[in-house]
């Protein structure tokens, strides 16, 4: 009698334990499921916007690849694609489970001087192409800008428009790194004189520059009386 009473807790106790690990299990899956589908609807619309831009980009640089020529040129191409793809993963992890990525976002390191040329000096006019024989790096530096020009407003703006806490930390911490992007484009052109900076008469700049003033005194803001 001893013996089946203790067989009787020892199965008690079993059970008891299988519920619990079952329940602990199921509030696992719950709180994966909360992390999962912590996103609001506009937030959704507009990663599918992020992501699929990113595609783009990727898959221009793929295409555009084969056709340049300039090894400069080609070193730019190659670590930003290398850069974006790393990106477009953990953006994807992060939206797909609502949690930390496995790695945080990464900083974009260019190679470019901060040396700008400015001034216009005369040049051909512009117009479309009318043959894939008269693509050339130059037309591929331009198209790339205008990619990075375009996802880093997209990602801006979706960012603005995040709930998902991760979310929209991940896409915060991108626009640095597109804006890096887009600027060593621009200084690579800028140094083969094409892409030219005009600027003002010295009398207008500085003109200009004086309009604005710094506040010397920080205000002391007042609480208004309860009406």
């Amino acid at each position: 009698m001893h013996m089946q009473q203790m067989g009787g807790q020892a199965n008690q106790m079993n059970m008891n334990q299988n519920m619990i690990n079952a329940s602990q299990n199921k509030m696992m899956q719950s709180q994966q499921m909360q992390s999962q589908m912590n996103h609001g609807g506009h937030e959704v619309f507009d990663l599918h916007e992020v992501l699929d831009g990113m595609i783009n980009v990727l898959d221009s640089y793929i295409l555009v690849r084969t056709h340049v020529k300039d090894q400069e040129l080609m070193d730019i191409l190659e670590r930003q694609y290398s850069f974006i793809l790393d990106q477009y993963n953990i953006t994807c992890e992060c939206f797909q489970t609502g949690q930390d990525p496995s790695h945080p976002t990464k900083k974009y390191m260019m190679k470019q001087s901060n040396q700008i040329t400015y001034g216009i000096n005369p040049s051909q006019p512009k117009k479309p192409m009318q043959s894939m024989h008269e693509v050339s790096d130059q037309r591929i530096a331009v198209h790339m800008l205008g990619l990075i020009k375009s996802m880093a407003t997209k990602i801006t703006m979706s960012s603005l428009e995040a709930t998902n806490p991760v979310v929209r930390r991940v896409l915060a911490d991108t626009v640095p790194n597109y804006i890096e992007m887009a600027y060593e484009i621009f200084l690579y052109q800028n140094k083969l004189q094409q892409y030219q900076v005009p600027q003002l008469s010295p009398q207008d700049m500085s003109a200009m520059m004086q309009s604005y003033a710094p506040v010397m005194n920080q205000p002391i803001m007042q609480n208004r009386p309860m009406q």
